[in-house]
């Protein structure tokens, strides 16, 4: 009877994790579609730069590609995170997702710190439409990076308390796919809204 029961639980556990997983690719889906929205808005406006310079004159490409070579990093460091998880290895995950954080929040700073130096220069995302629509795409990553520390941070300090378990490592699993996401996006804004700036 306890083992019948065991595996009805075991059993319903696995829906549930079904379900969670099937609704973050779903997530996934519409967020792409949403990139996908924006980088075809950025397209179509960059050229609108009535009253500011042309993108060459206002980027940094050192500054974007450090951005880009930190994001990439935090991907590694991600990756090697989830392999100590495999492995059961606390320690390791604090380590690697710790590193993670610390990359992910290096690239936020950077970017936050392009942005207020735009502002202060007067460029902002009222300045005209081709500003609004780089603000926008840029800004909405940015949004879903903080969002990604937000959960990387709360999910490392249930792993300090409470050590590693199954959900913990599902979790850390749906983070990984997460973060691997947003380093694509990068890649994608990086080529097309500062590479082509200079093309």
């Amino acid at each position: 009877m306890a083992t019948e029961q065991g595996h009805v639980a075991e059993s319903h556990e696995a829906q549930a994790n079904d379900r969670i997983g099937f609704g973050f690719w779903v997530y996934l889906m519409t967020d792409l579609l949403m990139f996908a929205v924006l980088f075809a808005t950025f397209a179509v406006l960059r050229s609108n730069t009535f009253g500011t310079p042309e993108y060459h004159e206002l980027f940094s490409l050192p500054l974007a590609l450090a951005e880009t070579l930190i994001l990439l990093t935090s991907s590694f460091t991600a990756g090697l995170g989830m392999l100590a998880a495999g492995r059961g290895d606390k320690v390791q995950v604090l380590t690697w997702f710790g590193i993670t954080f610390l990359l992910g929040l290096t690239f936020l700073g950077l970017e936050l710190k392009e942005f207020s130096e735009f502002i202060h220069e007067g460029y902002t995302w009222r300045s005209n439409a081709s500003l609004s629509a780089f603000f926008t795409l840029v800004g909405t990553h940015g949004l879903h990076i903080t969002s990604g520390l937000l959960w990387m941070g709360t999910a490392l300090v249930f792993i300090w308390k409470r050590g590693l378990n199954a959900p913990l490592v599902r979790k850390l699993t749906l983070l990984s796919l997460f973060w691997h996401f947003l380093d694509v996006v990068w890649v994608f804004i990086f080529t097309i809204v500062y590479l082509m700036a200079f093309a």
